[in-house]
């Protein structure tokens, strides 16, 4: 049997690292995923999909992904029945993510300053045949 997703969307809120009481990383999220047909009215469908990491993959998706961010994670489809505080039963569904991937590069940050443009007279000549080289 198998029981494998393997889903790219974004992530609609930023994602935030918490322990359990055991001290183990975890992190809960949901991405928006377009499907890639439009409908009627022109739009691209979109599912809001519950996602859960642990350890490392929650780590890793708290550091480096933020609001926003396209990520493409592969995990496996889980479901739980419970009663809700009102007796109603309910099934809670959500991708168990064993893996988080880059899918863009990061947005350079506005503040960033580029380098000042450099001459050749700003540059020191290097004897090639010197003993001292690093390389």
């Amino acid at each position: 049997m198998l029981n494998k997703v393997i889903l790219t969307g974004r992530l609609t809120a930023a994602p935030e690292l918490n322990k359990t009481s055991s001290g183990v990383a975890v992190t809960s999220f949901t991405l928006a995923v377009q499907r890639p047909y439009k409908d009627p009215s022109g739009n691209y469908p979109t599912d809001f999909i519950n996602c859960v990491a642990w350890r490392n993959t929650a780590e890793f998706i708290c550091k480096h992904f933020d609001k926003g961010d396209l990520i493409s994670v592969v995990g496996e489809l889980n479901s739980r029945k419970y009663e809700d505080k009102q007796g109603n039963k309910r099934v809670s569904i959500e991708v168990v993510c064993g893996e988080a991937h880059f899918v863009e590069s990061k947005k350079i940050d506005p503040e960033f300053k580029k380098p000042a443009n450099v001459t050749a007279d700003d540059l020191e000549e290097i004897d090639p045949n010197a003993d001292d080289l690093p390389f």
